[in-house]
């Protein structure tokens, strides 16, 4: 007999109705047949990264540090945190009877036992006994869940030892963690983590704890947009140059939202609820109609990777939980699986659309945390809402200039178009700048028809956490749109220009944002003896999408726009003239021209790839003509 289901509908009866409330007291007996598509595939989908993973499981009992390990087949170590393949490993061995899912959850526990398992309950992220011990409560709530939900598929023995551990990092958790003891996402995912151990190992002392996590996460929510801060360093309440706080729109929704959700929903925190709830809205505006995350604003979009962060666990948990609240949290779950289906070849997720036809390898870290959520959904699944993409997304109904006060970005769309510019100026770090889009750039650009055009990548490719990013192929291209100039060998660009400022308007069908920016260098020294201030112009109507740049000073150093579009290099480039190209992609043409010639940048093979977001691109750059104070490029899909 499975054990109860923690998370159920009745938990709603009590919210508040500032909630919108359509639907949420309906029975939820026919659901499933609504859901059916969404359940195969989840179902299909976590078939399909189980089996893959254990295809790269080594089994090797002569090598103790290896057996029974993940290996990674683009990473030259182990990553520790594997062991978290042993919920998905016993669902599968739980619902299909094969004893390959059940060895294959052994043998994770085997080898993180032997080789990231410390004496004070926690795991480590590597084998290195001083490295990070915080994922210890990502690993405690799997083996919990995987307990909970299918512990008796394993012998008695094998299910005691696991319990006794788990207690061991349970109580590690309730020593050292605080809401804001590191980046929120550990205290956040806490919460739910210590409410779900409390219930599983009996502990009403983990549950007290659980509680008072959830009552200091509220204060955590920025001002405006209700948007969840705290992804920074040193201290997760420190703002930045323009008073804004440390945002990463990657960790929150595939990580600490899911913990708030199902902590609020199990415990019916109605206040708690209210507040996910706005916070779900605001984030939500940020999907793409093809389901990927646009964090190409986010403090840690280093890890960035289209369709969401490279070693969290996925959003569908917390928007497809709540998706009777707002229907569109359901199409938010169905599009970011379709795309992570996409995104999959031979059994692992890839870190980015292009992966597969730049031929990188993947990264198995992105498919043992992902498969997390799936069984999670499935092992609610008699609870759940009904979940479809009947409602649309907001940003696939946008129209207009959306800004965002808490992140000083700005969303526009028009017709098919969708754009993201960026004027945030919060870092990861207050030493080092891993620069996410800023400075008035334009952080994506998209086109319903066509798809991705433009995305930012990280000014410089930084391994700013070397044991969860894969090294960078070939020559580094930032794929961010920018203007820029070298200097005695010192590249300036506006992406350093953090107070950068925007005003946008409105009129006349066509959407205009004019950002004012200065021409900066890492160290945010502005750019000497030639022209440093800039105006962007962004006008985009039905269409065509406009890029205006202009200087009122001098030019005296080769200066240009850099606009590098995103085409993986099975589409055909034909240029028309010095001044203009097309890109035939599968849905139609792109036609790009320019005030001035169009420029390839210097590159290895018929495209640059960059590992922020996972794509390749063309980089054009077009440069400003002698005596010209002014380029414009234009681009159009046919």
């Amino acid at each position: 007999m499975k054990r109860r289901n923690f998370i159920q509908l009745s938990t709603f009866a009590g919210i508040g109705l500032s909630i919108p409330m359509a639907g949420i007291l309906n029975s939820c007996e026919n659901h499933q047949e609504h859901s059916l598509e969404f359940k195969n595939l989840i179902s299909g989908l976590l078939k399909d990264w189980c089996d893959g993973m254990i295809k790269v499981q080594i089994n090797n009992p002569e090598n103790l540090e290896e057996h029974g390990a993940l290996g990674c087949p683009s990473c030259s170590h182990i990553h520790g945190r594997c062991m978290d393949a042993v919920y998905p490993f016993l669902y599968m061995a739980d619902i299909t009877g094969d004893q390959k899912y059940t060895e294959a959850a052994k043998l994770v526990m085997t080898w993180a036992e032997n080789n990231v398992s410390q004496e004070n309950g926690a795991w480590t992220v590597i084998k290195n006994p001083k490295s990070w011990k915080g994922i210890t409560v990502f690993g405690a709530i799997a083996l919990a869940e995987a307990l909970h939900y299918h512990g008796h598929v394993l012998d008695e023995e094998i299910r005691d030892a696991w319990t006794k551990r788990l207690a061991k990092a349970a109580q590690f958790i309730y020593d050292e963690f605080t809401i804001s003891f590191t980046n929120i996402n550990y205290g956040g995912t806490a919460i739910y983590g210590l409410d779900l151990l409390g219930d599983v190992l009996n502990n009403t002392i983990l549950k007290e704890k659980s509680k008072q996590l959830a009552e200091d996460i509220k204060l955590y929510f920025t001002t405006n947009e209700g948007l969840l801060f705290g992804e920074c360093k040193p201290d997760s309440k420190k703002l930045s140059q323009k008073g804004l706080h440390g945002v990463d729109l990657g960790y929150n929704v595939e990580e600490t939202l899911n913990s708030i959700v199902m902590y609020a929903l199990k415990n019916n925190d109605e206040e708690l609820l209210q507040i996910v709830t706005k916070s779900l809205n605001s984030h939500l505006e940020f999907m793409l109609p093809d389901g990927a995350w646009d964090n190409s604003w986010g403090n840690r979009m280093y890890k960035w990777s289209y369709w969401g962060s490279r070693t969290c666990d996925g959003s569908q948990p917390a928007f497809g939980m709540m998706a009777h609240i707002n229907p569109a949290f359901g199409t938010a779950a169905v599009k970011n699986t379709e795309l992570l289906q996409r995104c999959t070849a031979d059994g692992l997720i890839h870190g980015g659309p292009h992966f597969v036809e730049a031929g990188i390898a993947p990264c198995v870290h992105h498919t043992f945390t992902h498969a997390k959520p799936l069984a999670a959904l499935l092992d609610h699944w008699e609870h759940l809402p009904e979940i479809n993409i009947n409602t649309e997304l907001p940003r696939t109904t946008a129209d207009g200039v959306t800004h965002f006060k808490d992140l000083d970005v700005y969303l526009f769309a028009r017709d098919d178009w969708r754009g993201t510019v960026s004027a945030y100026d919060a870092e990861y770090h207050y030493k080092d700048d891993f620069r996410q889009a800023s400075g008035g750039a334009l952080g994506v650009l998209y086109h319903n028809k066509v798809g991705l055009l433009c995305t930012a990548s990280m000014a410089e490719y930084h391994m700013v956490e070397p044991y969860n990013q894969q090294l960078q192929p070939n020559k580094d291209i930032c794929l961010t749109p920018r203007v820029e100039v070298f200097k005695d060998d010192v590249w300036y660009t506006n992406l350093y220009d953090l107070p950068a400022t925007v005003a946008y308007q409105d009129k006349n069908g066509t959407v205009e944002l004019v950002a004012d920016v200065k021409l900066k260098n890492v160290e945010r020294a502005e750019v000497l003896g030639t022209a440093s201030a800039f105006y962007i112009t962004y006008k985009c109507n039905a269409e065509k999408t406009e890029i205006c740049v202009i200087t009122n000073q001098n030019i005296t150093e080769q200066t240009a726009f850099v606009l590098p579009i995103v085409s993986p290099s099975s589409e055909v480039v034909t240029v028309i003239s010095d001044n203009e190209i097309t890109i035939q992609k599968p849905q139609g043409s792109v036609t790009i021209k320019a005030s001035a010639p169009i420029n390839l940048k210097e590159m290895v093979g018929k495209r640059t790839f960059n590992m922020v977001p996972g794509v390749e691109a063309l980089p054009l750059e077009v440069f400003f003509e002698e005596g010209n104070k002014a380029l414009e490029i234009s681009l159009v899909v046919s």
